[in-house]
């Protein structure tokens, strides 16, 4: 099971560090202190709150364009038949969703609450995990 410190967690979710403090105070997700005394919030329910809090926000006219964009979130989603899988993430307001083979997932070790990176190009979404 993925666990989160505070920072991290708050840099997906998009917000300050406080905010999420704040939002544990308030019982709007839990955490607790890992095995170094570091406060950590579950993956899975980061996953939850960040598809709770996404606004879809209208793109606007573009100034500048890439034909590579990468966006880092969290994996919401994980649907497996024994060939392929559909991975959906979470990357601040915008929901992305990934096509790809089973044995990626597995590979990559995907699962709701990992952080993962989508590389967007042309038609293809591109999952990755940082390092």
């Amino acid at each position: 099971m993925t666990q989160l410190r505070i920072a991290e967690a708050a840099e997906l979710l998009g917000v300050s560090d406080d905010t999420l403090r704040r939002m544990v105070d308030s019982g709007r997700i839990a955490a607790r202190a890992d095995q170094a005394g570091r406060m950590v919030v579950d993956g899975v329910e980061l996953a939850a709150l960040a598809q709770s809090l996404a606004h879809p926000v209208a793109p606007g006219p573009v100034r500048d364009e890439s034909a590579r964009n990468r966006m880092r979130g969290i994996v919401t989603g994980v649907l497996k038949d024994t060939v392929m899988a559909q991975v959906e993430l979470q990357c601040g307001p915008f929901r992305v969703v990934s096509l790809m083979s089973r044995e990626a997932v597995d590979s990559l070790g995907l699962e709701v609450g990992s952080v993962a990176i989508a590389s967007v190009k042309a038609t293809n979404v591109i999952v990755g995990i940082p390092q």
